[in-house]
């Protein structure tokens, strides 16, 4: 199985909008209420997944602060991680899960170079089975650190509120009816999350919510 097609440039996203469009108009009226759609890459290794843990389950803003309050501390590498005391840890704003998961991912020893030749599925193996790595962390990971354009992370609430709006849903769509839909979206369900997230985050200030 190949690795399939990367997402390396702004070009790369405007061929999978030009798909999504034609190939779902309500797309193209999301399209117009997001205006721009980012390319949403980084690099990817150690940081990367530290970054998509940081993140579970609180705002962009926190996740921010805290990746900062980490690197400052020169907690941003596995064996400062792996040494660093409870304290340290906390005082830069993690939970104790996340200090576990962390820590977790530190021992793991995953080969970050190898993982750029797997295809998606392996990928998404390789990460969930390091603790504190779920579907959705390593959906997030193969998408915007590996640049994978078919992977999709239903799991997202913003995405799923995005596709509430987008499709006129009575209601947000659970994770496994989100992820039946997006199989519509293929071989660019990676652009079609970029979209929603921009969709949602001009939702997002046209409601007046921070």
């Amino acid at each position: 199985m190949s690795v399939g097609r990367i997402i390396e440039s702004e070009a790369c996203v405007a061929e999978g909008l030009a798909w999504l469009v034609a190939h779902e108009p309500r797309f193209g009226e999301a399209l117009s209420v997001a205006r721009e759609v980012p390319l949403r890459r980084r690099p990817d290794g150690f940081g990367a997944l530290v970054d998509a843990i940081v993140s579970q389950q609180v705002s962009v803003a926190s996740a921010r602060a805290i990746r900062g309050r980490l690197q400052d501390a020169g907690l941003d590498c596995a064996p400062a991680i792996a040494a660093a005391e409870d304290v340290a840890l906390r005082a830069c704003g993690l939970s104790r899960p996340k200090m576990r998961y962390l820590r977790a991912l530190a021992a793991a020893g995953l080969d970050f170079e190898a993982l750029r030749a797997l295809p998606d599925p392996a990928v998404i193996a390789e990460l969930v089975a390091v603790p504190g790595v779920g579907r959705w962390t390593a959906e997030v990971y193969a998408m915007l650190a590996l640049g994978r354009a078919d992977i999709f992370a239903p799991g997202d609430l913003a995405l799923q509120e995005a596709a509430r709006g987008i499709f006129g849903l009575a209601a947000r769509p659970s994770e496994a009816a989100l992820r039946a839909m997006a199989d519509g979206w293929s071989p660019w369900r990676g652009v079609a999350a970029r979209l929603m997230w921009a969709y949602y985050a001009q939702i997002r200030q046209r409601e007046g919510i921070a």
